[in-house]
C-alpha cells in the first residue's frame, strides 16, 4: 500500500499447492528444454531462483528461452481452477480498506496473465486500481528484488516517495529488498512456513488479516 497517492499489496495468497504445482512444471521445463536430469533440473531452477527472484530470468539469461512459449507451457498450463477458490475473506479484508486514503496496487513477478486468472478466481477482481507485473515481452525483463521493479511499481502507481509505500510480501528476498528501499513492508509467513532466523522486515505476519493492526491506520 503506498500512502495518499497510491497503494502497493503483494502476496501469493493461494497456497503452498499452486506453489509446488508450479515447481513441478517448472522442474519438467528445465528438464525437457535443457536435456537435464531430474536432480540437475530441480537444482538449476533452485540456483536461478535464488540469483534472479525468478527462474525464467536465468533461463532468457542463459539459455535464451522464449520467456512467452515459457509461460504457456508453465503459468498458463496450471490448472488454477481446480485449487483455488473464491475467498470472501480477503475479499472482504481488501473491501474494509479505505481507498480515500490508499490507493490499492498489485505488484507481482508473474506475467499479466497469471495474476489475472488468480485475483478472478479469488474473487478480488475489481479491487485494485492498477497492477505492476513482469513483462516477459520485454527481455531483459525486471522483477523482483530488483530494485528497478520496486521503481516501476512506484511509477506506475503514481508514488514518488519511497515512504508512502506499504508493501506485504510472503517472499524473504522481495520484503528484505523494498524495506532497503524505504518501504514499509509486512513479510507473510504463513503457518507451517519455516520462520526466518533474522526477520526480512519491520512487520512479520502469518495471515493477511494481521494487516488491519500493522496499517490500521488504512481501514474504516
Amino acid at each position: 500500500m503506498t500512502e495518499s497517492n497510491a497503494s502497493a499489496l503483494t502476496s501469493s495468497a493461494i497456497g503452498s499447492k499452486v506453489h509446488d504445482m508450479m515447481a513441478k512444471l517448472i522442474d519438467e521445463y528445465f528438464s525437457k528444454h535443457l536435456g537435464l536430469s531430474e536432480e540437475d533440473a530441480i537444482r538449476l531452477h533452485s540456483e536461478y531462483y535464488q540469483n534472479y527472484g525468478l527462474a525464467i530470468e536465468g533461463l532468457v539469461r542463459h539459455h535464451q528461452i522464449d520467456p512467452l512459449e515459457y509461460n504457456a507451457q508453465v503459468d498458463d498450463a496450471l490448472p488454477l481452477e481446480g485449487v483455488i477458490k473464491p475467498n470472501p475473506q480477503l475479499r472482504k479484508m481488501l473491501e474494509d480498506i479505505d481507498k480515500s486514503k490508499v490507493k490499492l496496487w498489485l505488484l507481482t513477478n508473474a506475467y499479466v496473465n497469471h495474476a489475472q486468472r488468480v485475483i478472478k478466481l479469488l474473487e478480488i477482481d475489481g479491487l485494485f486500481e492498477g497492477l505492476t507485473y513482469c513483462n516477459y515481452s520485454e527481455v531483459p525483463f525486471l522483477c523482483k528484488p530488483q530494485p528497478a521493479m520496486y521503481a516501476k511499481a512506484m511509477r506506475e502507481a503514481g508514488v514518488e516517495r519511497p515512504e508512502d509505500c506499504y508493501f506485504v510480501d510472503d517472499s524473504y528476498a522481495n520484503c528484505v529488498a523494498s524495506q532497503k528501499l524505504g518501504w514499509t513492508t509486512a513479510h507473510l509467513v504463513e503457518e507451517g512456513v519455516p520462520v526466518p532466523g533474522t526477520q526480512a522486515s519491520k512487520y512479520q505476519i502469518q495471515t493477511l488479516e494481521e494487516l488491519r493492526t500493522i496499517y490500521s491506520q488504512f481501514f474504516k
